[in-house]
């Protein structure tokens, strides 16, 4: 493994270190690479073409739903359903899961939130398409049931100022920018590990009051008193991708309206906590490590906690759910 080694060449050496590899996991992966280059042109084009502000609908979360939103949800759809890897798919922007006829003989379904932090298009603020992929099973819903340490892959695809794909199968992290001037995502943050403590905690503190447990109050004081800095952005993907490259604790509580937590367990939650985890780091829902979770639901909510081991030990001494 090298840098400057395309997406395309680590996925094939990943998957010749398993001998009775098919190469469907390898093909799914790089249909997932096409249709966020797809998406990364897209973004980069919102601000000179009619895909950004609202599309005048509400999702299955409730939430008002952007143009961008849409469109990446019908190309990860099409791309996704074509390649004929995927039993079925799962988008956070959709009731029920779908089953593509061209995967009916596939081995794994996916998860994905299409656009995550899609509230910040309009803004230009760092947003990103998260994915997790299990194993498929039963062949029916409760293949997205599955715990979280079972997926075989979990990645996430964030756009700014550079368009980075950071991507787990099991065997640790590693992340890729993609070279406009070739098309190509290049091998650039090999091996990334999460620092064993950072200095950055990132709350939205202005929830802080509506906190569940309160004791999180204390626990975000004993940070400020070690000298920790505040930095939120709002995005998910843009927060943990800076507290995965430098350390320190992500947290979206529980609060007084969403008893259950905001965060959605199998598009944000469960991917981004076997990422934490692969690198390094921890990740926990106070009550549970997160990739323990059995999900009873595919748009089920968990309390969200992940980062580096000092900051996420420290504050499994402040939480208790119960």
């Amino acid at each position: 493994m090298r840098i400057g080694m395309d997406l395309n060449s680590f996925i094939l050496n990943e998957e010749r270190r398993y001998p009775s590899a098919t190469g469907s996991l390898s093909r799914a992966l790089v249909t997932i690479e096409s249709a966020t280059k797809v998406i990364a042109s897209h973004v980069r084009m919102a601000g000179l073409v009619d895909v950004l502000g609202k599309a005048e609908k509400i999702n299955i979360q409730g939430e008002e739903v952007q143009k961008l939103d849409e469109l990446s949800n019908s190309i990860l759809i099409d791309y996704l359903s074509n390649s004929g890897e995927f039993f079925a798919l799962a988008s956070e922007e959709l009731d029920e899961p779908i089953f593509p006829e061209e995967g009916r003989d596939a081995k794994y379904v996916i998860a994905f939130d299409p656009l995550d932090g899609s509230s910040n298009i309009d803004v230009n603020v760092n947003i990103g398409t998260i994915f997790s992929i299990h194993r498929r099973v039963n062949s029916d819903i409760s293949d997205f049931l599955q715990e979280g340490y079972k997926q075989v892959a979990a990645g996430y695809i964030i756009y700014g100022s550079s368009t980075m794909f950071i991507l787990s199968t099991g065997n640790g992290v590693n992340g890729f920018t993609l070279d406009p001037s070739v098309g190509m995502f290049i091998l650039s943050h090999p091996d990334i590990k999460l620092p064993e403590k950072g200095k950055i905690y990132s709350f939205n503190e202005s929830n802080i009051k509506k906190w569940e447990p309160q004791t999180l109050v204390k626990y975000v004081e004993a940070l400020k008193e070690e000298g920790y800095t505040s930095r939120y952005i709002g995005s998910m993907v843009a927060d943990v991708h800076r507290t995965i490259i430098k350390g320190g604790v992500f947290a979206y509580p529980a609060d007084k309206k969403n008893k259950n937590g905001k965060l959605r367990l199998l598009y944000e939650a469960s991917p981004m906590a076997f990422l934490t985890v692969q690198a390094g780091g921890l990740a926990t829902a106070g009550y549970e490590d997160i990739l323990n979770i059995k999900p009873t639901d595919i748009h089920q909510r968990v309390p969200v906690f992940l980062g580096s081991r000092k900051e996420i030990n420290q504050l499994l001494e402040f939480v208790e759910y119960g």
